[in-house]
């Protein structure tokens, strides 16, 4: 499975941008499925035939968190804006490749030492621009015009059991629901799985399939920020390689009881390890079905993760491999 992994994770497909995942998923699963296709705003849905006559739909967004070019001055840098939740002292100094082929390197203003300190102290995107070797606004304009999209241009690394990478921040979960429909022969349920687009910037995918599909039960496979490192956010338990999570709640959403009660039923039958997770900031597509039509039972399971929104996320083979055990029981179980 880490080769998969590691085709998803490396190309470069931001919100609104969606077209090389998607053909790369497409690829990965038409053999597989009963049907498959690609809504009006870019959601890639493929379908098993089960026998209940029941819903079951799984979700990971295809997106990822990258940026947009706003500006180039007569000397050719770019300014630029977030797409999702982009840090600036994350991309202080990191490499972005953009859609147009071209490459830069992230850095920062200050006409003065003291200058440069007071900046970094309140970093933000009025204070960083991007290099892309240009020499003049003309040159810069005919690499990555106004409008170009980018992402953090980040190689795969396996380390055994840990993996890294940007963009485990949702292709992990993409790999995971790939995966669960290689491997998935007997569903009970019909079972949908939703590649959705434009999570990062609010939901937006999740939304219009949700409206479109209306299941008896639907879970946003997602990653979870990892507090396993030192002096991380005390008030949170879950960790790498103790199995993926249950969430609970987060501020985007509560979890339906029924959805949480059903996966830790599931996972103790298959004797599947799981977390619990209260995730006190973020939010998943679980949101965007529980508010749809007349409301449907949500929920998430999250792979716990290192340095989310970084350009080096770190997860544990493991827990990738027990979020696909976990999924597919599920499906084979039946909501």
């Amino acid at each position: 499975m880490k080769e998969l992994i590691k085709k998803l994770v490396e190309i470069s497909s931001p919100s609104g941008r969606e077209d090389a995942i998607r053909e790369a998923i497409t690829e990965e699963v038409r053999d597989y499925v009963d049907e498959l296709r690609v809504d009006a705003l870019g959601n890639l849905i493929c379908m098993k035939k089960g026998k209940s006559g029941k819903k079951l739909l799984l979700d990971a967004h295809m997106d990822e968190i990258g940026v947009v070019v706003t500006h180039i001055d007569d000397k050719g840098f770019l300014r630029i804006d977030m797409l999702g939740g982009v840090s600036p002292y994350m991309l202080l100094g990191s490499r972005i490749i953009f859609e147009s082929g071209a490459y830069g390197i992230v850095s920062t203003e200050g006409e003065s030492a003291r200058e440069a300190g007071e900046i970094m102290k309140n970093l933000d995107f009025d204070h960083i621009f991007v290099d892309i070797g240009a020499s003049s606004r003309e040159e810069a304009e005919k690499l990555a015009p106004i409008g170009t999209f980018g992402t953090y241009d980040s190689k795969f690394r396996d380390l055994g059991e840990k993996l890294v990478s940007k963009s485990m921040d949702d292709r992990i979960a993409c790999a995971i629901l790939v995966q669960t429909i290689k491997e998935l022969k007997e569903p009970a349920d019909d079972v949908y799985f939703v590649f959705a687009v434009q999570e990062e910037v609010g939901i937006v995918g999740a939304s219009v399939a949700a409206f479109d599909i209306m299941p008896d039960m639907a879970i946003a496979v997602d990653v979870t920020a990892g507090p396993d490192t030192p002096k991380s956010f005390k008030r949170m338990g879950f960790k790498l390689g103790a199995g993926p999570t249950i969430k609970i709640k987060d501020r985007g959403s509560v979890s339906s009881s029924r959805v949480v009660s059903r996966l830790k039923e599931v996972a103790d039958i298959r004797s599947i390890p799981v977390q619990y997770e209260v995730l006190i900031f973020g939010g998943t597509d679980a949101r965007g079905y529980q508010v749809t039509g007349k409301g449907i039972a949500a929920g998430t399971v999250s792979v716990p993760t290192r340095y989310v929104h970084s350009p080096n996320e770190i997860v544990d083979y493991n827990d990738v491999l027990n979020t696909v055990r976990l999924l597919k029981a599920l499906a084979e179980e039946g909501v």
